[in-house]
């Protein structure tokens, strides 16, 4: 019986090797589909600021287009920092990204030794921008940026600022405003839009530095005294600009969504497809507007090129007037 059965066993053998032959292209086919489970934003900022918004409105309509659950995280600390080395470190397979918040994208590594670099990220696709503005308490006796000038020569390094964190757009917009005007006031970081916007709304802040996009919903407490478009928002006509009150000044916090360097082209095309339908929905656009923020979709190479020039930039602004100590 030991012949009869090697061979029966033999049988057996070859065609369960043929069936794994067989089906090993489809098991292959779907270990390689992708996304094949829920996608992570990071944010590197608190909740219920702009940059969270933002993200939380992609990852809505991402969700959609992938048909897959796509989740915010907020990481919050270091000016963006932890969030950014956070999706750095991650495993390059898309299902790991980053909404970024430029300046502090590229400011971080020029202040500091940071724990992550330019090289660090596959660049998917920038899709808004938020003029930065300094807002006050409608019961501020600031009324204009002249007030605010005026009242900071008199008074140099009393008046608070907040910011929502070093080297992030807000702080930036201070740097560039105190050597326009030379004025020095008392910059105070927070972790995010939504704890600065606390802080403005109890009083414990004299300006807040934050987008336009994270005052306008709450103007009927907030008054704008100036914001950082070339010209009057058409989001929010009666925020008068810097430029407009003598101020050159013309800057804006840019989101976009990163990965690890190393994700695969296919993962990489799949969602550049699918940020690019989204930034052409008008239902996203719609949502944007209502949020006061304004489209500025670039992708890929593109957006790297001008990230580059950026970075170019602020080295020069941190050689003539370095915005941290650290």
């Amino acid at each position: 019986m030991t012949p009869h059965f090697t061979r029966r066993a033999f049988s057996a053998a070859l065609v369960s090797s043929f069936a794994m032959a067989f089906a090993a292209p489809a098991l292959a086919a779907d270990a390689n589909k992708w996304p094949a489970g829920p996608i992570e934003i990071v944010v590197g900022f608190a909740a219920g600021g702009g940059t969270d918004i933002t993200a939380r409105t992609v990852a809505q309509h991402l969700s959609k287009k992938l048909n897959v659950p796509v989740i915010v995280s907020n990481k919050a600390g270091a000016s963006g920092e932890i969030g950014l080395s956070y999706v750095a470190r991650a495993k390059p397979d898309g299902y790991v990204l980053g909404m970024t918040n430029m300046p502090g994208l590229v400011s971080i590594p020029i202040e500091r030794k940071a724990r992550y670099q330019a090289s660090d990220f596959t660049y998917i696709a920038n899709l808004v921008r938020d003029p930065s503005a300094f807002s006050v308490l409608n019961t501020s006796k600031y009324k204009s940026l002249a007030d605010l000038v005026a009242d900071a020569k008199a008074n140099p390094g009393k008046i608070s600022y907040g910011s929502t964190g070093v080297g992030t757009d807000d702080h930036l917009a201070l740097v560039q405003f105190e050597q326009l005007t030379g004025v020095d006031l008392n910059h105070i970081p927070f972790n995010g839009a939504g704890p600065l916007r606390n802080a403005v709304l109890g009083g414990q802040v004299d300006v807040g530095g934050m987008n336009v996009g994270e005052v306008m919903p709450f103007k009927d407490r907030v008054t704008v005294l100036g914001q950082a478009s070339d010209g009057r928002s058409p989001l929010a006509e009666d925020a008068r600009s810097f430029k407009e009150q003598g101020v050159n000044l013309v800057f804006a916090s840019e989101r976009g969504i990163i990965a690890p360097a190393g994700v695969p082209t296919e993962v990489t095309q799949t969602l550049t497809r699918a940020l690019r339908d989204i930034a052409q929905d008008p239902e996203f656009i719609k949502q944007t507007q209502s949020q006061f923020t304004e489209m500025d979709y670039v992708e890929g190479a593109a957006w790297k090129t001008r990230l580059d020039k950026a970075t170019e930039g602020f080295k020069k602004l941190w050689t003539t007037t370095p915005w941290s100590d650290s």
